[in-house]
Parts: C-alpha cells; sequence; structure tokens
C-alpha cells in the first residue's frame, strides 16, 4: 500500500511540472495574441525613412486597445484603428541597413497562459534597386551548324559588358539564348562557367547549334525587393540588356580578313577589329597590364556614335595613339556623325581615357575637306599621330575608266584626285589655338599615277606628324626610321625617291 501512494505522489509532481511549462514567461509558450494576415508594405529599400506600417488581424482573432505593433522585439509608437486593423510608425533608424525584419503584435495579457502574442509576418528591407545590364560584345558571334553531331560542338562564348550581378537577393545575372526559328520559345538560360561585373563566361550546347539559324544572346539581372508573401511590392530595377545576335551557319564561319590590333605604348589598351552582331567593330580592351589595383578588365566598342549606338556597318584599320585616348578606323557605317558621306570614310573617337571627368566620349569625321578634295571619294587604312591632332589616311576614287551612274559622274569629275589612291593628312587643331582644321594631299598630283599602274598603300604618320611615309609594291618613299606595316609597304630610311 505505501509502495501505491508513493507512485500516485511522483506522478502528481510530475504532472504538475509540465502544467507549469504552459504558463506566461516559462519556457514553452503558446501564441495567443491575434492572428495577422498581413502588413503593408512588406518590404522598402534600406534608407527609405519613417514610414507608417499597417497590420491586418484575422476578425475572429483580432486586436484590442491595449494592443501594440513590436519590430524584431520593439514596441512601436502604435494605433488601434479597429479590432482587424492596427497602425505603427517605424522610425528611419529601423531602416539603416538591408535585411528582414519580423512584425507581430502585444496584447495585455488576459490570464494565466494568455502571452497576448501574435503571429510573426516578415518585413523586408532591401538594398537599392539592382542596375540594367548592358552588353558591348559576344565573343565569338558564330559557330558552325552541326546537324546530327552535336554531342561535341558546344560552344563557349565570352560576354562583355556592364553592371553583371554575381548575386543579388534575388540571384544573380544570367545570360540567356533564344533562336529565331522557333520564336514561341523562351529565352534559355546558359552554364556560365567564369564571371566578373564586366565579363561572363557561358556554354552554348551542342543541341542548340544543330541547324543553321540566328539566335540571340541577352544578359538579364532579377529586380531587387524580394517578397515572401502572396501580397507584396513589384520588384524595382534589373532588366534586359541590349540583345547581340548570333549566327549559326551551315559550315565553318565565313573567313573574317585579319587584321594588325593596335596596342598603347604601355601595353595596357589594345584596340582590334571583331564582328559583333555580324557587324565588324572597332574594339578597345583595357587589360589592366602595368595597374596593380582599382582596374577590371573591360572591353568597349569604340566605332561608335555619339549616344553609344554601334555603327550598323563593317569597321575596319584600328590605329591609336600612344595613351589609347584616340582610335581613329575606317567605317561603312552610316550613323556615326550626322551628314557623313556614302562608302567607307575615316573617323577618329575620343574614348577620354586619361582625360578629367568633364570628357565625354565623341566620334569625329575625318576624311572630309571644304574644298571639295575628297569628293566621291572612300577613305581607308588611316594612321593617327601621338597627341591625336593629326590623321594620314588614303582616299580611293572611282579609275577614269570605271563605269559609274551618271547621277554620279558630275561629282567624280570635279574631284581633283579623280581615277587615284591618294593620301591625305587631316589636321583637327586638337589642342592647337587661332586654327582652322584643314585636309591635305600629300601624295601624287592628279593624273601622275605609277607607270608600272600600282597604287599607293596605306600611309603611316610620325608621332610628330613631321614625316609621313608612303609606299606601292615595289618602292618607298621615306622621310623617317620607321618599321614595316604590311606586305605591301615596307618602310625602311632610303633615299627620298
Amino acid at each position: 500500500m505505501k509502495r501505491f501512494w508513493t507512485a500516485v505522489a511522483v506522478a502528481g509532481f510530475a504532472f504538475g511540472l509540465l502544467a507549469g511549462c504552459n504558463d506566461y514567461n516559462n519556457s514553452i509558450q503558446y501564441n495567443t495574441g491575434a492572428t495577422l494576415t498581413n502588413i503593408a508594405p512588406n518590404g522598402l529599400p534600406a534608407g527609405a525613412g519613417s514610414f507608417l506600417l499597417t497590420v491586418n488581424a484575422n476578425q475572429l482573432n483580432g486586436f484590442n486597445s491595449t494592443t501594440v505593433v513590436q519590430w524584431n522585439g520593439q514596441k512601436l509608437a502604435s494605433t488601434f484603428v479597429d479590432t482587424t486593423t492596427m497602425t505603427a510608425t517605424v522610425p528611419e533608424t529601423l531602416m539603416a541597413k538591408p535585411g528582414t525584419a519580423f512584425v507581430n503584435t502585444l496584447t495585455a495579457q488576459s490570464g494565466t497562459g494568455q502571452n497576448g502574442l501574435s503571429n510573426t509576418l516578415a518585413f523586408n528591407i532591401y538594398g537599392a534597386p539592382n542596375p540594367l545590364p548592358t552588353l558591348t560584345s559576344v565573343t565569338p558571334g558564330t559557330a558552325p551548324a552541326c546537324g546530327t553531331s552535336c554531342s561535341n560542338a558546344a560552344v563557349t562564348i565570352t560576354v562583355v559588358g556592364t553592371n553583371f550581378l554575381q548575386s543579388s537577393n534575388n540571384g544573380g545575372s544570367l545570360v540567356t539564348f533564344a533562336d529565331k526559328l522557333t520564336p514561341m520559345q523562351q529565352p534559355t538560360a546558359l552554364s556560365i562557367t567564369s564571371f566578373s561585373d564586366t565579363q561572363i563566361q557561358a556554354v552554348i550546347p551542342g543541341a542548340f547549334l544543330a541547324n543553321a539559324d540566328t539566335a540571340t544572346i541577352v544578359v538579364s539581372n532579377p529586380g531587387s525587393g524580394p517578397c515572401n508573401q502572396p501580397s507584396c511590392l513589384p520588384l524595382v530595377g534589373g532588366g534586359n540588356s541590349n540583345p547581340f545576335s548570333f549566327l549559326i551557319g551551315g559550315g565553318a564561319p565565313a573567313a573574317i580578313a585579319e587584321e594588325t590590333p593596335a596596342i598603347s605604348q604601355d601595353g595596357r589598351y589594345v584596340v582590334y577589329g571583331s564582328q559583333q552582331g555580324q557587324i565588324n567593330q572597332i574594339l578597345l580592351k583595357d587589360t589592366c597590364v602595368g595597374i596593380s589595383s582599382g582596374c577590371s578588365v573591360n572591353t568597349r566598342v569604340v566605332s561608335v556614335a555619339a549616344d553609344g549606338t554601334a555603327g550598323n556597318a563593317d569597321s575596319h584599320n584600328a590605329a591609336a595613339t600612344p595613351d589609347g585616348r584616340y582610335v581613329a578606323f575606317s567605317s561603312a557605317a552610316t550613323n556615326l556623325v550626322e551628314g557623313a558621306a556614302a562608302g567607307r570614310q575615316v573617323y577618329v573617337h575620343d574614348t577620354c581615357i586619361g582625360a578629367e571627368n568633364s570628357c565625354k566620349p565623341a566620334t569625329t569625321l575625318i576624311s572630309t575637306d571644304s574644298q571639295g578634295a575628297l569628293n566621291g571619294t572612300e577613305s581607308v587604312l588611316p594612321s593617327i599621330s601621338s597627341t591625336g591632332r593629326y590623321v594620314a589616311f588614303v582616299a580611293i576614287t572611282p579609275s577614269n575608266t570605271q563605269k559609274i551612274p551618271a547621277a554620279a559622274a558630275a561629282i567624280v569629275q570635279a574631284a581633283p584626285n579623280s581615277g587615284l589612291r591618294q593620301v591625305f593628312v587631316r589636321d583637327t587643331c586638337l589642342g592647337a589655338t587661332d586654327c582652322t582644321p584643314k585636309t591635305t594631299r600629300i601624295s601624287m598630283m592628279p593624273g601622275d599615277a605609277p607607270a608600272n599602274g600600282t597604287k599607293p598603300a596605306g600611309p603611316a604618320v610620325s608621332g610628330t606628324a613631321k614625316q609621313i611615309a608612303l609606299a606601292d609594291r615595289k618602292s618607298a618613299t621615306v622621310f623617317t626610321t620607321t618599321v614595316a606595316v604590311d606586305e605591301n609597304v615596307v618602310l625602311a630610311t632610303p633615299k627620298e625617291q
């Protein structure tokens, strides 16, 4: 009998302990306050300042006049509106940093086991809106169609641009691929193998390259401001970059004429031609060579108009000043400057490298002449002096025997250099005062074509523009020590011819 009462006493003691665990302020508690349904707004950017938060509750289990709103456990200045609505002022100090805050309400305790706490809802404090990405190049821009043998035909592309996001509160940048033969197909995200804020390498699977087609490459950034409730603020920022075309051919990509790149004196900047969206553009790459910190490798298109629009036709023959600031090139584009003549013309682009912050990149037409000497010509093969002030180039006119449209005949006949490839130098007056830009012909006089029928090739101008070298396939006129340019122009130091 004694053992029975001992067991009863022990059981009663244990029951008392379990009951005590449910009392308010003990280790095990259950929320007995209002049932929250939503908060508005449920997210804002960091630094948004003080704002009014509205908290709603279920009508069957709502608020009373003793209820206050809590933010991460801190009581806010609260206003009881009705049994389903409370408002509270969130001070600016609580919105300083991105993160997640937890909102609940507390109603005065009404008895044992009644803690008055509601359920908790999340409030998102997100950073600045994600930037819009830009796309300046995709290399390579073509691939052969692999037909039924695509298992090993994957192509790795290098995408260059700005504002690429490796991560954000909604994920990172995506490189997407969509072809035109199936326009209803959604863009497909490519697998990324390497990433920086200006350059991404991604893999196009061989299965995407089976048939001849033109695909579109786009970089996409997510918006900011995530929410984890059915009702939330719209995402802000992010979006899609400008598209780039990727050509899938029926065979190997068409051969592209090789051109000699230009490089700055310190080796940091390299200027070269590259197909971008089936158009050859002039690109400048900052390799960051010699820079120990604060530099990111990047590539920009320099065959562009004032608003940054890339040339709408092929550009070639890049030349650059030793500091990489000024880049000369020949282009058939019609959108680089207003009023440019049709056909290939020579331009100089000021990249503003090393210039003051007030400098704005600009493209200038060089193959122009107020005296009409360049009427009816196309211009190629520029060479630029070290300061960028002088640019030498070849102007090509239809030969005297070439058949041309009647409408153009008067223009060609009026051109003093008609029928020849002539070399000109343009003084842009860059950095000079009391100077008027002018174009001067320095090659043979009209009609003085070489007896052997050859034509002068590209000129080379010295850094100071005091010496200019001319050559044809069999002879050279050189005024300074220089080097070989290509197989048609061999520049040395012979006597003047």
